[in-house]
């Protein structure tokens, strides 16, 4: 909520309007894809270097680097981004392969919002499963259950894949409509 002054002076809550989203990459965001990371205090430095990299593959490739991506903007502020793209000889899975939100910006919906845009569009791209990978690192937790709230599930663990006591959770979504097996499928 946003804090409001009234013509009396006294504070008025109220919601703020939900960012805009724009999927257009400006030569800027590689540097605000760069804070947004780093603001979390999740990242290692060569991590938050891999999420500058998709910005400037995307800015020098195109759409044909594979990487699309999301920004949820307020009065011209980047608060949030998702990257995804097709998850390479596959047909219809797709990595979500980062979701970021600044950290004075979370727990105000805004990556939610990210989320389940990037499966709309994902789907809309003719993908079925959404794949997202993280840590097993307790500072993560707050991360696996954002995921598991919005549908996914803990698909595989990969032991000490990042590093000694640091297993990979491979998370997964089936999108659109019930198949007979249970699974979200896309017909």
């Amino acid at each position: 909520m946003d804090r409001t002054t009234k013509k009396n002076g006294t504070a008025d809550l109220r919601e703020a309007p939900p960012p805009a989203l724009r999927t257009a990459v400006v030569r800027g965001d590689a540097g605000v894809v760069r804070d947004i990371v780093f603001s979390t205090g999740l990242f290692r430095p060569d991590e938050i270097g891999i999420a500058v990299e998709l910005v400037e593959e995307r800015l020098r490739v195109g759409p044909s680097s594979g990487y699309h991506f999301l920004f949820a903007e307020r009065e011209g502020r980047v608060l949030g981004y998702s990257c995804y793209g097709p998850v390479p000889l596959t047909l219809q899975s797709y990595d979500l392969y980062w979701i970021a939100v600044r950290k004075e910006a979370q727990g105000k919906g805004i990556g939610r919002m990210l989320l389940e845009k990037s499966e709309a569009a994902i789907a809309g791209l003719g993908g079925r499963r959404v794949y997202i990978e993280t840590s097993s690192k307790s500072m993560y937790r707050d991360t696996r259950r954002f995921y598991e709230r919005n549908g996914y599930r803990a698909e595989a663990t990969l032991k000490e894949f990042y590093s000694p006591g640091d297993n990979k959770v491979i998370y997964v979504k089936a999108l659109g409509k019930d198949d007979a097996e249970g699974e979200k499928v896309r017909r």
